[in-house]
């Protein structure tokens, strides 16, 4: 029997009693001058701080004596935690509550939750603020007493560590957008899956690590002595005194170390971990130490096609490369674009360079070539469609030979005096540019960004008094008629307004993803009804196919037992893996999430997979070593370059393909498993994943999965590059077929093969002949077997897999 209006009455009034009284403790936005939390010695203070106009978060800060609180203006304050940096408040009506249920709560001015604790409690609660910076909230026995801590901002932080914070496998530092917007930026400080604490550069394009240099062995670190991988448990600290001490053996004394001061380690906006010090609050802060000391080595801090350079006096400067213009000059981080356009008519007439001295680009490179000359370099890249231009310089270290690097990006650019070497940067013929044209500096100083958050356009109900009143009498006077009403609305409002929202969300993620949502009607008319089969796998079955656009485009069709996840779910993932960019991950274009339908869109390789290569004879020695130079970097991309943990998981032939110049593209990807860093619970992994014959025994033994499992995967792979002999099928050995493991008949070889002499020759697959470089096919087989090794800690990371790979290959 439905309720009388009556009865509906008394619950609302109920409901609307309990909703104001519901809270044990609360503080408003509109009030800050008298609604904040003070630590004991007041060293710190709790409260609405304003980020914008109309705009609010609740934070931690250094206590400014004498200063207005609610002062926009002159505000100032140091800032060491916040709770809702990415989604201010209103700036009327939004309150954080401490409900009776034991969850502290940030409302805005419609009073949806903002933030939240997620904690639960029966017992008394109490919010306090340490006299460290610790915002903690606490469960009190009955006599008053503290009982437990159930949660504490210290163990969330933002972009600050405090003395006494720790920052563990579980937590990471996120720098700000800019001085002045403290959102989100673009730099991570965390520890990564090899134990070592790392800073990523996660930008709108790209990301990568620069901090400790990438280009040192894990082992060694500039400038922090030796770096330990082994110490699993990833903590590190600041103390009062001036010292910050990492489980991975990294060690840092700021300048004034030994003394007791107030300290605090930030990651700036610009990318540099900074520990600044200061007597007291009638101090200014000063810089007493950096993790990186040369500032123009910050990847990302000038955006594309741009570079920095560093003036002692003047600070940092970003300037465009010569032909090249901001995207946005308020906003260095988005780079700049090109003010013309190239043929790629591959003609070498049609191009010139344009020598830039003391100009260097890190990463990016489409090779890595040894002992070329100028022209031979030149050429190369004016072939070269993607190539914007190449690295040319003489290194005395190895052997006095001259290195050619083609550049398919110009990312991560600087200039300094210190280097010796040259950029070519390649122009139109037809540009007016000349040869001593200097870089263009366009009169800007330092890295400009964006500012504040853009004022919030919510509306809230101004007149607070009676409104509970005024919506009872009229809710009693309309029930009558409007009841069934009124409900089918609350369905609808709900229901719709979670959709809206999906929807916004999506198009901002693809918005910034650089790929496109597909239908499914225009990916099966592009695929002709799905009647070209070019491939298949546990996943899904793959489809060639002729886009709108005229674009040739693989089209991966999940299976249906891959489909179970929601449109947003699957969204959430290939939003991530759209931004990736190597050149040895295969690139996606787009995807379909309609009903039932999970489709993933490709860009189209003709050379199909390594399995068919391999067995079509067409793959000589040289081919086979760039491939497997190639596919370690696209892995070693996935493992350490990227915030998000991308697990490959089925590493084989048949996911590896091939481009037009027998270039190797790693494929399928990150949907296999993609883990947040600080997520290496095991329970996860609910299935086994792979195939048989390239997995790793972590997978049968029910182990740790780490990305381990796909350098075994690889090393098994090499082994079949090598042999030409599949590790699922028997090994022929004098005329009969024995089903011994290819990894173990390889051991055996090397074994033997030591006492003797070469090996080598015994395990080299037939159809190469001799026609193969010995001392390069034993390191590539060592460097295999070395990858398939039954424990997963003595296998090598993908870094250290390419470093090992690059000092042998002198005619790469």
């Amino acid at each position: 029997m439905s309720p009388s209006p009556s009865q509906i009455f008394i619950i609302l009034l109920t409901v609307l009693f309990h909703f104001h009284h519901s809270s044990s403790f609360s503080l408003s936005v509109e009030n800050p001058e008298q609604n904040f939390i003070l630590s004991p010695n007041h060293t710190f203070t709790a409260g609405f701080y304003p980020v914008g106009e109309n705009a609010y978060s609740f934070a931690i800060w250094f206590t400014q004596k004498h200063k207005h609180l609610d002062d926009n203006n002159n505000n100032n304050a140091t800032i060491v935690w916040m709770a809702n940096r990415d989604q201010p408040v209103n700036g009327k009506r939004s309150t954080l509550s401490l409900l009776k249920t034991g969850n502290l709560v940030l409302t805005d001015a419609g009073q949806s939750v903002v933030w939240s604790t997620d904690t639960d409690s029966s017992k008394p609660l109490q919010l306090v603020l340490h006299e460290t910076g610790n915002l903690v909230l606490q469960e009190l026995n009955t006599n008053g007493s503290i009982n437990s801590t159930i949660w504490q901002s210290f163990d969330f932080p933002t972009d600050t560590l405090l003395p006494g914070q720790t920052l563990t496998r579980f937590t990471k530092l996120v720098s700000s957008r800019s001085e002045t917007n403290f959102s989100s930026g673009f730099y991570k400080l965390f520890f990564d899956n090899d134990n070592i604490l790392r800073i990523l550069y996660e930008g709108p394009r790209v990301s990568s690590v620069f901090w400790p240099d990438p280009w040192l062995t894990s082992n060694g670190a500039a400038g922090s002595g030796s770096r330990s991988t082994y110490n699993s448990s990833r903590i590190a600290s600041l103390d009062s005194f001036g010292r910050f001490s990492s489980s991975d053996n990294f060690v840092f004394n700021t300048s004034d170390y030994g003394a007791l001061l107030q300290r605090r380690l930030t990651l700036d906006h610009d990318g540099n971990v900074r520990i600044y010090s200061r007597k007291d609050e009638k101090q200014s802060w000063f810089v007493s130490g950096q993790f990186k000391q040369q500032p123009c080595f910050v990847h990302g801090i000038c955006g594309p096609n741009s570079t920095c350079s560093n003036d002692p006096m003047n600070g940092r400067k970003c300037s465009c490369l010569p032909g090249y213009v901001w995207i946005d000059d308020q906003d260095y981080y988005q780079g700049c674009r090109p003010n013309f356009q190239l043929s790629c008519s591959n003609k070498t007439h049609e191009s010139r360079f344009l020598a830039l001295p003391h100009v260097d680009f890190y990463g990016y490179d489409y090779a890595f070539y040894v002992n070329k000359t100028y022209k031979e370099c030149e050429d190369l890249c004016s072939h070269l469609c993607g190539c914007a231009g190449f690295q040319y310089t003489f290194t005395a270290e190895y052997g006095g030979y001259y290195f050619c690097y083609p550049k398919i990006q110009l990312l991560n650019g600087h200039r300094s005096q210190s280097f010796l070497g040259s950029f070519y940067l390649k122009l139109p013929k037809s540009s007016d540019f000349v040869d001593d044209m200097k870089i263009q500096q366009n009169g800007m100083g330092r890295v400009c960004s964006t500012n504040g958050v853009v004022k919030l356009e919510r509306e809230y109900i101004k007149e607070k008094e009676n409104g509970s009143l005024k919506f009872m009498l009229w809710f009693a006077g309309g029930l009558g008629g409007v009841e069934l009403l009124g409900f089918f609305l609350v369905w609808f409002f709900l229901f719709r307004s979670s959709k809206n929202s999906d929807e916004e969300n999506n198009g901002y993620i693809l918005a910034a993803a650089g790929f496109r949502k597909f239908s499914y009607s225009e990916l099966k008319q592009a695929t002709k009804g799905f009647s070209q089969e070019i491939g298949r796998g546990a996943g899904g079955s793959v489809y060639r196919a002729v886009l709108s656009d005229n674009r040739v485009a693989a089209i991966k069709r999940l299976h249906e037992a891959n489909q179970g996840e929601s449109e947003s779910e699957f969204f959430a993932e290939v939003s991530i893996i759209g931004r990736l960019n190597h050149m040895n991950l295969i690139g996606m274009w787009g995807y379909c999430a309609e009903g039932k339908h999970r489709l993933l869109v490709y860009e189209y390789m003709e050379k199909g997979t390594l399995a068919d290569n391999l067995s079509s004879n067409e793959l000589d020695w040289g081919k086979r070593y760039n491939i497997a130079m190639g596919t370690a970097k696209g892995l070693a991309y996935l493992h350490e370059e990227c915030l998000e943990w991308i697990l490959h998981c089925d590493i084989k032939p048949q996911n590896i393909l091939i481009d037009s110049d027998y270039q190797p593209k790693v494929a399928d990807f990150g949907l296999s498993k993609l883990l947040n860093r600080d997520d290496l619970d095991n329970s996860n992994f609910s299935r086994i994943r792979g195939t048989r014959g390239y997995m790793a025994p972590e997978w049968v033994f029910n182990l740790q999965i780490t990305s381990k499992v796909d350098v075994y995967s690889y090393g098994v792979v090499v082994l079949e590059m090598i042999t030409g002999k599949s590790p699922t099928t028997g090994i022929q050995i004098k005329e009969e077929l024995c089903h011994e493991r290819l990894v173990t008949w390889v051991r055996e070889k090397r074994r033997k093969g030591l006492e003797v002499g070469c090996w080598v020759e015994q395990i080299v697959d037939p159809k190469l002949g001799s026609n193969y470089d010995v001392m390069k096919m034993e390191t590539l087989a060592n460097v295999a077997l070395d990858c398939v090794a039954d424990d997963k800690d003595v296998r090598p990371t993908m870094s250290q897999v390419v470093e090992r790979l690059l000092s042998h290959d002198n005619n790469y």
